[in-house]
Formats: structure tokens, sequence, C-alpha cells
């Protein structure tokens, strides 16, 4: 009876959500936040913020647009996603990843990726 309870009361809790358009809370592996804002996902509260702040530099005409989770293949049909591609007005292109906490297998990713594409990725 009790567990019905709590499984009713989540389901209750996520179709208000819904309907509010609230922002959402999830537990991610590393004890980052993740959230969302304008349909759109973010990782942690970190990535969210990079975002907002991407956001306001295109408002004020110092970015010309930026683009979200970019895919960038590699061998053997892998796949990293960026986090943010920048395209600033002075015509230099930027590509960021808002990291918390660097794992081997985002290094060696990252690595292959600057190995393959003319690009370096900054992480914020």
């Amino acid at each position: 009876m009790e567990i019905t309870a709590i499984f009713s009361y989540n389901k209750y809790v996520k179709i208000l959500e819904a309907k509010l358009n609230i922002m959402t809370i999830l537990r991610h592996k590393f004890k980052a936040i993740r959230c969302e804002q304008d349909g759109f996902k973010f990782a942690s509260k970190k990535e969210l913020k990079r975002y907002n702040e991407l956001k306001i530099l295109q408002q004020t005409g110092e970015v010309k647009f930026f683009q979200r989770q970019t895919p960038w293949h590699l061998p053997g049909g892998v796949k990293y996603v960026l986090d943010f591609q920048v395209k600033w007005t002075n015509g230099n292109d930027t590509y960021e990843d808002v990291k918390g906490y660097k794992t081997p297998l985002y290094l060696t990713k990252k690595k292959m990726v600057e190995a393959i594409y003319p690009i370096r990725i900054t992480e914020i």
C-alpha cells in the first residue's frame, strides 16, 4: 500500500511539473544536478549557467550564434558530443565542453577529436 502511494505521488509530481513547465531536477552519477530550461536538458547547473551566459553574449552582439550538443564522429562508430560550438562576431570559433570531472573516457575522446579534426576543445 505504501509503495503504491509513493508511486502515485511521484507520478502526480511529474504531471504537475509538466503542466507548470517547472525546471526538473534529476540526480547524476557525479553528483551534478541535471536541469531543464527552454525545452533543453542540461547535464549540470554549470552547463546551464554557460548556456545562459552565451544567450546574453548573443543578445549583446558578441556571439553571432552557438549550437548545443554537436556530435563529432570518431572511428569505430564512436561519437563525441561537444557541449557548445560558438561562432563569435569577430570570426573566431570556439569549441567548449563544460566539465566538473574529467573521466579517462572523456580525456581519450577529447584527444581523438583534436587529432582528427582541426579544433581545440576548451574546458569550462
